[in-house]
C-alpha cells in the first residue's frame, strides 16, 4: 500500500507541473516572450531546488525500506566474501558521497547563478588547476579501488590453503552437476569424446585414469563449514556462470577452459535458516551468465555442514564407477576400485582400442 500511495502522489506531482506548464504559456501570450521568460527561470529555479530535496529523501526513504530486503544485513557467508562486502561498502561510500557533493552544487547552482536583471555570465575557456583538479583525485580513488579488487581477485583465484578440499563443478543447459575425488584426493581426467560411454557418463569421465575410478557424481554440493573449497569449473554447450550469492562469488563456466575460485563457508545451512529467520533457507547457486531458454531454471543446491557430518556423507557416496560398471563393484560399497591389477579390469568394461 505504500508503494501505491507513493506512486500516486508522484503522479499527482507530474499532472500539477504539467499543468502549470500548460498555464505559462498562455501566460506568455497575453504578458508577452521577455517578461515570460524571466518568470518561468524563477518557477525553473525553485523546482530545481525542490527536486534535489525530495530527490534526497526519496533515496534515504528507500535505503530504509529495502535494506533489509537485501543480502547485506545477513552478512558474507564466506570469509573471503566479507572483502568483497568491504570493497562494495568502499565503493558505495566514496562514489555515494561524490554523488551527493555533485548533486547539490549542481540544483544549488542552476537555482542561485538563475537570469536576473544586471547580471552578466562571467565566461573564461580554460582552467589548467581546475581540469588537474577534477582529473587527477578521480584518478586516485578509482586506482586505489581497482587495486583493492586486484589483490582480493588474484588471490580469489589463486592457490588456495593446504587443507582445502575440491570439487569440480559443470555447468549445462540447464543444470550443474559435481564431481569429487575419491580417497586418492585427486580427480581423474575427462575426455570431451568419452559422453555418456558408457551410458550415463555424463561428465565424460576417462576412466582409463586410475585417479577416476574412486570419483564421487553427484547432483548436489556438500561442504564443510570453516574449510576452505576449490572449486574447478567448467561446461559443456555454452559460457554459464557459477554464481554463489551468500558466499560473494561468481566465476564463469567456460567451455574446454577450466576456471577456479576458492572460498571458507562461515556458517551451516542450520546456521543461515537461524540468520535469515528462514526455515526453508538453502545455499544455492545460480547461473549469471544468459545461457538459453531455461537460463531461469539454471538452479544448484550448496548443502554446508560440520566436517563431522560432512565425512558422514562422503563416506555414503558410491564412486561413479561402480555406478556404470556395477559388475566390478565389490561387497562393500564404500571400497575404492583395486589399482593392483587395473589394466586387466579395465580390458574386460572397455571397448578395445582400434
Amino acid at each position: 500500500m505504500k508503494e501505491l500511495f507513493l506512486l500516486a502522489i508522484v503522479a499527482m506531482v507530474f499532472v500539477v507541473i504539467f499543468q502549470i506548464a500548460k498555464a505559462s504559456e498562455y501566460v506568455s501570450v497575453l504578458k508577452g516572450e521577455e517578461k515570460t521568460r524571466k518568470q518561468n527561470n524563477k518557477i525553473n529555479g525553485f523546482m530545481l531546488i525542490a527536486f534535489l530535496v525530495l530527490g534526497l529523501i526519496g533515496v534515504y526513504v528507500c535505503n530504509e525500506w529495502y535494506f533489509n530486503k537485501t543480502l547485506f544485513p545477513q552478512g558474507s557467508a564466506s570469509v573471503e566474501g566479507e572483502k568483497i562486502d568491504f570493497m562494495l561498502y568502499l565503493t558505495i561510500g566514496v562514489t555515494g558521497l561524490v554523488f551527493v557533493i555533485t548533486q547539490i552544487l549542481l540544483f544549488w547552482f542552476a537555482y542561485k547563478y538563475q537570469e536576473k536583471d544586471g547580471r552578466k555570465a562571467y565566461f573564461f575557456p580554460h582552467d589548467n588547476k581546475l581540469e588537474l583538479l577534477w582529473t587527477t583525485v578521480p584518478a586516485i580513488f578509482l586506482t586505489v579501488l581497482v587495486v583493492f579488487g586486484l589483490i582480493n581477485w588474484f588471490k580469489m583465484t589463486g592457490e588456495p590453503p593446504a587443507n582445502a578440499i575440491t570439487v569440480e563443478i559443470t555447468g549445462h543447459q540447464f543444470a550443474w552437476e559435481m564431481r569429487y575425488p575419491g580417497k586418492d584426493g585427486i580427480l581423474g581426467k575427462k575426455k570431451y569424446t568419452n559422453y555418456n560411454k558408457p551410458s550415463g557418463n555424463t561428465l565424460g569421465v576417462d576412466f582409463e585414469d586410475v585417479n577416476s575410478l574412486d570419483d564421487i557424481h553427484t547432483q548436489e554440493m556438500h561442504l564443510p563449514v570453516g574449510v576452505p573449497v576449490k572449486l574447478v569449473i567448467g561446461a559443456q554447450d555454452v559460457i554459464h556462470d557459477v554464481g554463489l550469492v551468500h558466499f560473494r562469488m561468481k566465476m564463469d563456466a567456460v567451455p574446454g577452459i577450466p576456471t577456479t575460485l576458492w572460498f571458507t563457508p562461515k556458517y551451516t545451512t542450520e546456521e543461515m535458516k537461524v540468520r535469515t529467520g528462514n526455515p526453508n533457507f538453502t545455499y544455492e547457486i545460480s547461473c549469471d551468465q544468459m545461457c538459453g531458454q531455461g537460463h531461469f531454471s539454471m538452479r544448484g543446491i550448496i548443502v554446508v555442514e560440520t566436517p563431522e557430518k560432512y565425512k558422514q556423507w562422503l563416506a555414503s557416496q558410491k564412486p561413479e564407477y561402480y555406478t556404470l560398471f556395477p559388475d566390478k563393484a565389490p561387497k562393500d560399497p564404500n571400497a575404492a576400485p583395486a589399482t593392483t591389477d587395473t589394466a586387466k579390469a579395465l580390458a574386460s568394461v572397455l571397448p578395445a582400442k582400434k
